[in-house]
């Protein structure tokens, strides 16, 4: 999957997902372009541009960081829309901020970003979206209501933007993990044999299929991502 030309967009890229996304990525060859909440990190790395501080809730933030990308990079091929969050919070004591939270951080953010993207990558005439989703979105377990079912939005808008787009040159699909292998996991269930969840780098590779031309039949799917659980 040699993905040397191309230029894509990595949302949420300071988190552990984000940064295995980057670096599979990278090593294929893709020139990347960094978006995170956070602010950007100092240090620079070749044939990457970083952008910090951006608020992917913010129409006006996604639509200007995506137009600085394209300055900086001459074109957009591709978007992938990590940015995202978890909250565990029963319905019973529970508040609605939390449901808005969920909604904002995995499903708002998505949207905006694909709005911000969709002019450029139609210009590129061969683009790829990739969404992350969640298998919880299928089957959701207590505390898990505000996350599955902003995160069942995000496969509905998969599947929804794949049609609309599917005459168009452009695929999107969407990952579905079961738990990810990283330090907030291992620390909020220690019990859990962490063999069986799935790495972040083995679902890079998967979303570096996605982006690449060799998945070029591929739209409106939803990919489990599960690993031996």
């Amino acid at each position: 999957m040699n993905l040397s030309g191309k230029v894509l967009v990595v949302t949420g890229s300071g988190g552990v997902l984000g940064q295995a996304v980057g670096a599979v990525l990278r090593d294929r060859g893709a020139t990347l372009a960094l978006i995170d909440h956070a602010p950007a990190p100092a240090a620079q790395t070749p044939g990457t541009f970083r952008y910090g501080g951006i608020d992917l809730t913010l129409e006006d933030a996604a639509r200007a960081v995506m137009e600085r990308i394209v300055r900086d990079a001459g074109r957009l091929d591709g978007l992938i829309n990590v940015a995202g969050g978890f909250r565990w919070e029963k319905l019973a004591g529970g508040t609605l901020e939390g449901w808005d939270s969920m909604y904002r951080i995995n499903l708002r953010t998505a949207v905006v970003a694909c709005q911000a993207a969709l002019p450029f990558l139609l210009q590129a005439g061969a683009g790829r979206i990739v969404n992350v989703g969640a298998m919880a979105a299928a089957k959701a377990a207590v505390g898990m209501g505000a996350y599955a079912a902003s995160k069942a939005g995000v496969a509905k808008l998969t599947e929804a933007l794949a049609d609309e787009l599917k005459d168009r040159g452009i695929t999107v699909n969407a990952i579905l993990p079961s738990t990810l292998d990283t330090p907030k996991n291992r620390l909020d269930m220690p019990g859990a044999d962490f063999t069986r969840w799935v790495t972040p780098a083995d679902a890079a590779e998967v979303i570096a299929f996605l982006v690449s031309d060799a998945a070029r039949a591929v739209t409106g799917a939803l990919i489990p991502v599960v690993g031996r659980t």
